[in-house]
């Protein structure tokens, strides 16, 4: 057995391949004794290893002695080669494919110099290092100055930190295409609404204003983005609804639109959306 190669089953298989993948990506061998076309490609995955010193970690399974993990991940036929990162299923392949086809898979699968300092960057942003992770994120900056996922992870982790000037220009630099991306949208909809909040005033200011004139609807507004902005979203809804009630056109739509723009925040599949669109919806009607 190699270096980065060794032999997985049920028992090990949560530590080596789920857990060692948010590090290194891990390529899983589903293969057999009797499986011909396994004793070319084993051997080949093997050397590969090696040759690629620690770039990937190989995890070879038993599919007839561990019969549970070959049917969790699906496999139909062997040799069954499957791809993890970050602790999920990410690429894969089946058959004894040549040398070049499998270099070419690793290749792929294999992160760029400047995503090993993204993903350094997230580990680090995860402990609480956020000075730190900026620094990475500037190093895979200057390594792919058109990274956009990079500047879009720098942007968020200044954003956190209530650095909106500096957020938004780096978000503002992100391409048309990026800016359509799901995790791109939910950060311009925070981006949006501390910037809104942080020009507001305070929140006992606004409440105040709203118990004097209840039909205040900048008040409220202002009041719902400090709120969302805070991470306190259900409060946030709450007042653009109740701003839906009281008058629904106000501001060209203002209020039905801040809530999809918190629905995007959350993500389509949040019990609070499903909530909320509900509740939207029978506003409305």
């Amino acid at each position: 057995m190699g270096q980065h190669s060794y032999d997985v089953d049920s028992g090990n298989f949560q530590q080596v391949v789920l857990e060692g993948s948010h590090d290194i990506p891990v390529l899983v061998d589903f293969w057999a004794a009797w499986c011909a076309p396994c004793r070319q490609l084993k051997p080949l995955l093997e050397k590969l290893a090696e040759e690629y010193r620690g770039k990937f970690i190989l995890a070879k399974v038993d599919a007839d002695t561990n019969q549970d993990l070959a049917a969790q991940y699906g496999v139909r036929g062997i040799p069954s080669v499957k791809a993890f990162l970050g602790g999920e299923l990410v690429d894969e392949f089946s058959g004894a494919l040549p040398e070049s086809q499998v270099r070419e898979f690793l290749d792929h699968l294999i992160p760029a110099p400047a995503d090993e300092l993204r993903i350094a960057a997230g580990r680090a942003r995860d402990s609480g290092e956020h000075d730190e992770a900026l620094r990475l994120l500037g190093e895979a900056a200057r390594l792919d100055p058109q990274h956009e996922g990079v500047r879009l992870d720098a942007a968020d982790i200044l954003l956190e930190h209530g650095q909106l000037v500096e957020a938004r220009k780096l978000f503002d630099s992100l391409s048309p295409a990026a800016h359509q991306e799901e995790r791109a949208q939910q950060v311009l909809a925070r981006l949006t609404f501390a910037e809104s909040g942080s020009q507001g005033g305070d929140e006992a200011g606004l409440r105040e204003r709203i118990v004097a004139r209840p039909e205040d609807m900048e008040a409220r507004l202002r009041l719902a983005n400090l709120l969302v902005a805070g991470g306190r979203h259900q409060e946030g809804l709450e007042e653009l609804l109740e701003m839906v009630r009281r008058d629904r056109a106000w501001n060209e739509d203002a209020a039905r639109r801040a809530i999809l723009a918190v629905f995007s925040l959350l993500g389509g599949q949040n019990e609070l959306v499903a909530a909320y669109r509900r509740k939207l919806a029978s506003t409305l009607n």
